[in-house]
């Protein structure tokens, strides 16, 4: 059987301080207890990634008063671990864009959204977000955070 995979975009959001910081923002899925992730979503019909992209944060953490910085240069794909599978027919993961973001100063993050997905939140120095990060996204994290460093954003 052919896979399917989800249109999506993931936001990796700096915080305002960047570059002096170098502090990422994660946050903890209401569904998941101890799950952090970055930000992300389905990309709609008709929509561009980067539109997905302002809409997916305003939606997940309350604003969008955010400026990109850089972007992954490829579309990159996970399989869901079959639990998550099940919920989410008739995909079998995200194929997604990365964005790297930075809050502007003054940007307010909320959870409390019409539709919360996130309990909790932190930004976490960059050498210790993969003490936080599922092990099914752990590959693409690695992935696209070590190209991020590599262009020397971290």
């Amino acid at each position: 059987m052919e896979k399917i995979y989800r249109p999506n975009v993931a936001i990796v959001v700096l915080s305002a301080e960047y570059p002096t910081k170098k502090d990422v923002f994660i946050a903890e899925r209401t569904d998941i207890r101890d799950s952090w992730q970055f930000p992300q979503g389905g990309i709609d019909e008709g929509e561009s990634a980067e539109q997905a992209l302002f809409r997916e944060l305003e939606e997940e953490i309350g604003t969008n008063d955010v400026k990109i910085i850089a972007e992954f240069p490829e579309w990159i794909s996970y399989d869901f671990p079959s639990h998550i599978a099940k919920k989410m027919k008739p995909f079998s993961g995200q194929t997604q864009r990365y964005y790297l973001v930075q809050l502007n100063k003054g940007a307010q993050i909320n959870l409390d959204t019409e539709i919360p997905e996130f309990s909790n939140h932190k930004f976490v120095d960059f050498e210790e977000l993969f003490e936080y990060i599922a092990h099914f996204k752990r590959p693409v994290y690695e992935k696209v955070l070590g190209y991020f460093k590599e262009e020397g954003y971290f």
